[in-house]
């Protein structure tokens, strides 16, 4: 009994250890915007608790050590970062709106590719081999190298959602008609200017990437990956991606289409399972009693005590006359005149608050991290966008009818209070965030599951190349079949060019003159 007991296990014992078997992972997320790293941190976790090795390039090391889990810190990238900021509110059109966010991208990633331990460890001749290549796809193309270097196949994240560069990645079908560009605020159905709007913008984006900085990339791949970049280009490194996984759900935005190896996986971050809020927020929250308690946050990329100091006071007159508390994500201990119906703090458990069920309103800077959990646990928001996708994430959240949109720099404290009050009073608002609520959680896989079990697809089939479109494989002028069309347009022009002769002849038109001047002759 005991012996077939042990051969029938055999087959489980043979191939155990290649179930366990962990694989080394190399992860690159130098983006200096916390949000971007709070995203995807969970994910890399859980690949590290599954027994893969993590190695993460961040700004963002971590203050534990992690088993199956090491920093490489590139502390570098902060350095244009509040420049940037600061710089493209100022920009006067698209093209140098464009300028300003490629010069960023390129300034971040010549930080990590100057980076000594990133050169140390990464890019010596003596390296270690990685398995597989996470990196996020927020044009750092050069640093995509990686995956030549390494000989592995890679895997893109964008925190954001998708657009036209990350969809080049995979050949992802993007048509302008009813795709808008992530920074014109428009939604899927456009009227025929908003169109026109999003053509123009999208060409000016297009342009300014591919004449401007992307051979600035070329050229930082040819200097730090020489020995694979005579190998393999750019370009045609760009067009091998494994795999795309998108901060999005069309639960959250629209249905669009994508190609197989292109993943919805919105809410990467949220857990299932909100933890205990500690005490002394607790106790703020449930003493509010049935007035309820309003969430007020401008995310990890804008700091609260940046705001003009009008604008700081404006906002605590306003919070001070409502009969609701609020919490307050503010960078400061102290604020002077704070109410007592304000509770300030540096850093709050942003998901975990938004889960307690006397929490009724957010008012939140717009950015996606923060909208879907707004959705995941249906509240309202107040959106007060600054820069980037959080015009058009306001902008949705105001047509879905969950939420409200004001301007931070021009709303007055009676038009902050209006869009308070209808958002707490009127039913609609809760009512509608109930129903996106609904339909987001209602998926076979939470979205962490999702693209864990894709991430071990694409390591199981060795890169999972049979999901690659062919697409990428074709040129522009294929692609759009602008050679067909071609040869039908001079198909059609042969036609019109030999029946026009014909004609011509049949009626003795363009006869020569000596003929023409017989038949006046013999007229006369």
């Amino acid at each position: 009994m005991f012996a077939f007991g042990l051969c029938s296990l055999l087959p489980i014992i043979i191939v155990l250890p290649s179930l366990l078997e962990g694989a080394r992972i190399l992860a690159i997320f130098p983006f200096p915007g916390p949000s971007q790293y709070i995203n995807v941190l969970p994910y890399l976790k859980t690949l590290s608790s599954r027994g893969h090795e993590i190695t993460s390039v961040s700004a963002f090391p971590q203050k534990k050590p992690l088993n199956n889990f090491r920093d490489i810190a590139v502390p570098e990238v902060f350095k244009s970062y509040d420049e940037i900021n600061s710089k493209i509110g100022g920009a006067t059109n698209s093209w140098k709106i464009n300028d300003l966010r490629n010069e960023f991208f390129v300034s971040v990633t010549k930080a990590v590719l100057h980076n000594a331990d990133v050169q140390l460890e990464l890019l010596s001749p003596v390296k270690d081999h990685y398995d597989l290549i996470i990196v996020e796809v927020f044009r750092q193309d050069a640093l995509y190298g990686f995956a030549a270097h390494f000989n592995a196949p890679i895997i893109g994240i964008s925190t954001f959602g998708s657009d036209w560069n990350i969809d080049e990645l995979v050949g992802n079908t993007a048509p302008l008609s009813y795709i808008p560009l992530v920074t014109t605020a428009l939604s899927d159905y456009m009227t025929y200017w908003e169109r026109v709007h999003n053509f123009v913008e999208t060409t000016v984006a297009w342009l300014n990437w591919k004449l401007k900085y992307h051979p600035l990339h070329v050229k930082l791949y040819e200097q730090f990956f020489p020995h694979v970049a005579n190998k393999v280009p750019l370009v045609e490194l760009s067009k091998n991606f494994s795999l795309i996984l998108v901060n999005q759900h069309f639960s959250l935005s629209f249905p669009r289409p994508y190609v197989p190896n292109m993943i919805e996986v919105g809410g990467l971050h949220i857990s299932h399972k909100p933890a205990p809020l500690p005490k002394d927020i607790e106790d703020f929250i449930e003493g509010a009693g049935s007035a309820g308690v309003i969430y007020f946050s401008l995310g990890s990329n804008i700091n609260s005590n940046d705001l003009p100091e009008e604008r700081t006071q404006m906002l605590l007159r306003t919070f001070a006359s409502l009969p609701q508390r609020v919490l307050w994500k503010f960078e400061n201990d102290q604020l002077p005149e704070k109410p007592s119906n304000v509770f300030l703090s540096k850093w709050f458990p942003q998901p975990d608050i938004l889960a307690h069920p006397n929490v009724k309103l957010f008012i939140t800077h717009g950015g996606l991290l923060s909208t879907i959990e707004s959705i995941h646990h249906d509240k309202p928001v107040l959106g007060l966008p600054f820069h980037y996708d959080q015009f058009l994430n306001v902008e949705r959240a105001k047509r879905a009818g969950f939420g409200l949109g004001l301007d931070h720099k021009e709303m007055t404290s009676e038009e902050l209070k209006i869009a308070i009050r209808r958002l707490l009073t009127e039913s609609s608002f809760a009512k509608t965030a109930q129903q996106l609520s609904g339909r987001y959680k209602d998926q076979p896989m939470s979205p962490q599951e999702t693209a864990i079990w894709w991430t071990e697809y694409v390591l199981r089939h060795k890169g999972a190349h049979h999901m690659r479109v062919a697409a990428q494989d074709l040129s522009f002028v294929e692609y759009h079949n602008l050679d067909v069309i071609g040869m039908f347009v001079g198909i059609f022009i042969i036609i019109v060019c030999a029946f026009v002769v014909i004609v011509r002849k049949f009626l003795g038109i363009g006869n020569s003159p000596k003929v023409f001047s017989k038949i006046k002759l013999k007229s006369k």
